[in-house]
């Protein structure tokens, strides 16, 4: 079969609703894929070698190369027979923002790529996609995540979060739940503390909370457990349209965030009091953590109240303004 001369594939950042940290041990998480996308754009190249632009990239750091790199790597790594390409990469996610930039670039050039190679989107390719662009980010760009991203990115449904239970890490089990907020009246609002974070940093805090979570921390641990439970609620409260029940969960699970796995930030903690403070039904940091953004689950028509209550904490500490989103669930990666 002739491969197309070019091909591009569009993939989504992604938000976690609730159930952080919880991948690399074992439990439950539900993201969601959002519609800030990544796309990417490859053309095979006859002489074998990879080159790679951004347009969000500073040409001084090329970083971000070792993402694309390690996808092709992956790639040919389980037998498929990638060219050299070149590859032009355009994004509206946040580059650092907790909302899986590095994941939406991953999957973004490996659909491309299979697209290229004639290769269809079915489930047990996307789940061999997001596999290979976990590797590609843990082992050749040197950041410990533990799957969550990918599946979110590569599986996601309009409408629809994705329950995913990592007690099999091999084949992590994964359940659309229905995300209907919108017909509800309800919105989620994303807030860009503005504050970046660095997952491949070896000596930041990611990876640290990884190791004392191996280790048996009991104060980490006890996050684990407490918020696996409030994925389990939360996927009960989804079904019964209990939103307040939700906002509940998701604040506590801020609390737990920053009481006993201490990832979070004055500048997240401000953004989820203001938010609430205001109206919210809840608010959380979500990612990471340590920066990033904050997900807050509002009615629509208190949407500008919250964004004007967290506006003005932050100006009266002094802190640069953050940068909002609205977001809905929306579709996983695919060609275009």
């Amino acid at each position: 079969m002739h491969s197309p001369r070019e091909t591009v594939a569009t993939a989504p950042g992604r938000v976690n609703l609730i159930g952080e940290h919880t991948d690399y041990n074992g439990g439950l998480c539900l993201p969601f894929a959002i519609r800030l996308r990544t796309t990417a754009k490859v053309t095979p190249r006859n002489d074998g070698r990879l080159v790679a632009i951004s347009d969000q990239a500073d040409p001084a750091d090329t970083g971000w190369l070792a993402y694309v790199a390690g996808v092709v790597a992956e790639l040919r790594r389980i037998g498929w027979d990638v060219p050299g390409l070149d590859v032009e990469v355009v994004s509206t996610v946040p580059l650092g923002g907790g909302l899986s930039s590095s994941a939406a670039l991953e999957c973004a050039v490996a659909t491309a790529v299979a697209g290229l190679l004639g290769i269809p989107l079915d489930d047990s390719i996307r789940r061999r996609l997001a596999e290979a662009c976990r590797r590609a980010e843990t082992d050749h760009v040197g950041a410990p995540t533990g799957g969550m991203d990918q599946l979110a990115v590569m599986l996601g449904s309009e409408g629809h979060a994705l329950l995913i239970d990592f007690a099999d890490p091999v084949r992590p089990a994964t359940t659309p739940v229905p995300l209907p907020v919108a017909e509800d009246g309800l919105a989620l609002l994303v807030t860009d503390t503005r504050v970046r974070h660095a997952l491949a940093d070896g000596d930041g805090g990611y990876a640290q909370r990884r190791r004392e979570c191996e280790a048996g921390d009991p104060r980490r641990l006890r996050h684990v457990r407490t918020e696996n439970a409030r994925v389990s609620a939360a996927v009960e409260a989804l079904g019964s349209r209990r939103w307040d029940t939700l906002g509940e969960l998701m604040t506590a699970s801020h609390v737990s965030l920053r009481d006993d796995f201490e990832v979070s930030i004055p500048q997240l903690d401000v953004a989820v009091d203001a938010a609430t403070g205001a109206g919210a039904l809840g608010a959380r940091l979500t990612g990471g953590g340590f920066g990033g953004c904050t997900i807050t689950l509002v009615a629509a028509d208190r949407v500008d109240d919250v964004r004007e209550a967290v506006d003005t904490a932050y100006r009266s500490r002094g802190w640069a303004r953050p940068v909002h989103h609205l977001v809905g669930p929306g579709p996983g990666a695919q060609l275009t």
